[in-house]
């Protein structure tokens, strides 16, 4: 069987480019073999301040022919060392993607500020669950649509029974299934179905596991809802199947590469079709569970010398998760496609847009952000025997 590298971009080469569209009404994707990276960017400052500094816990997601981010947290005075407020923001904008670069269209402000929610990107518009430093807006079911000229709308779709952060939303059918994360401010293992139409919300067979699993990854896979990582007083590299006709949860297989078990711990991830999700980041799990101990066990002078250190260490330190991976859930099994080319983020805004892929912000290392944005062009296998 014939095959051939394509990456299907302006990016590439005009020859291999030329090649490439020559062949494509005789081949089909078949394998994504390799991202290639570039700067695509960067998102305007806040109103009302000079400078954009990046957050995490973005809302995003594609809506039409644009994508949307916003919200976020950063620490824009002191950092958490030194006693620093956490602040989220009430920013969104809207960008359209041209040649692997990001232009923005429109910048508004909600009348809350937002962080930490879920985003689920629909044929609807981007759903965002929760998320919310205001308690009378961190239960929130919202729907952002753009129209044609990439005007940001939203429209409230309902309220949960719970306010909710740190967990993971799907959406299958008129139900969006969320659940794990922070309910009520509680670090939890519960997970629900909220029914788009009626707004009722139905509790279901909670994770198996442990009781506590804040940012986790997850996407639906061939009708099953798949959740992987996570963690809380310690990382966790295990992976879980729901069967959504039976409410029942299955083991599926660890976070793992060769003998190398992983933690995507703050981590996101993007559907790449039925089988096969992709995941961006995650924290080192031996390095977050001991500083998860010491954070929690040392005192006064002791704790404070520690978070000097820990706060002031440079983010290649933390080791943090650069390898870009691939579930598979018709085989069960993960792999690596490379790394990328910047330093790795957790709570970064993760978009898939046809053979784009863009990675907004994010946290490169406790309590410090990038502003940075990263575009990736999807390098696949071709098979030209079809």
């Amino acid at each position: 069987m014939k095959k051939l590298l394509c990456a299907v971009s302006a990016l590439m080469m005009t020859s291999l480019t030329l090649t490439a569209c020559s062949d494509a009404n005789a081949t089909e994707k078949t394998e994504l073999k390799k991202i290639l990276w570039e700067h695509a960017g960067d998102l305007e400052p806040q109103k009302g301040f000079e400078k954009n500094i990046g957050t995490a816990g973005l809302l995003s997601g594609k809506a039409g022919d644009y994508i949307i981010v916003g919200g976020g947290a950063n620490f824009p005075e002191k950092s958490p060392a030194e006693g620093g407020a956490k602040k989220n923001y009430p920013d969104v904008y809207v960008l359209e993607a041209k040649d692997g670069k990001l232009n923005q269209v429109d910048h508004t402000t909600l009348k809350y500020e937002i962080g930490y929610g879920s985003s689920i990107t629909t044929e609807e518009g981007v759903y965002y669950i929760g998320g919310s430093p205001d308690e009378k807006e961190a239960d929130n079911v919202t729907l952002f649509t753009t129209n044609e000229k990439g005007k940001l709308s939203s429209k409230s779709i309902g309220d949960l029974p719970f306010t909710f952060s740190d967990g993971v939303s799907v959406k299958s059918d008129n139900n969006i299934y969320v659940g794990l994360g922070k309910q009520n401010g509680e670090p939890s293992n519960k997970f629900y179905k909220f029914d788009i139409k009626t707004g009722k919300t139905e509790e279901l067979a909670p994770i198996p596991g442990e009781a506590t699993r804040n940012q986790a990854v997850s996407q639906v896979l061939n009708g099953d809802i798949y959740v992987f990582s996570g963690g809380d007083k310690i990382a966790y590299t295990d992976g879980y199947k729901y069967n959504i006709k039976e409410n029942t949860w299955s083991k599926v297989s660890d976070v793992q590469i060769e003998d190398e078990k992983i933690s995507l711990l703050g981590a996101n991830s993007v559907k790449l079709n039925e089988d096969e999700m992709l995941v961006i980041g995650g924290f080192n799990k031996e390095i977050y569970d001991d500083a998860v101990k010491n954070l929690n066990s040392l005192k006064d002078e002791e704790l404070a010398k520690f978070k000097e250190k820990y706060f002031g260490t440079d983010p290649q330190e933390f080791n943090w998760n650069k390898k870009t991976l691939i579930y598979n859930s018709a085989k069960d099994e993960w792999k690596s496609i490379g790394e990328i080319p910047f330093e790795a983020p957790c709570g970064e805004g993760l978009i898939l847009d046809e053979d784009y892929i863009f990675s907004i912000n994010g946290e490169i290392k406790p309590g410090t952000r990038t502003n940075r944005t990263y575009s990736g062009t999807l390098v696949f296998e071709l098979d030209s025997s079809i």
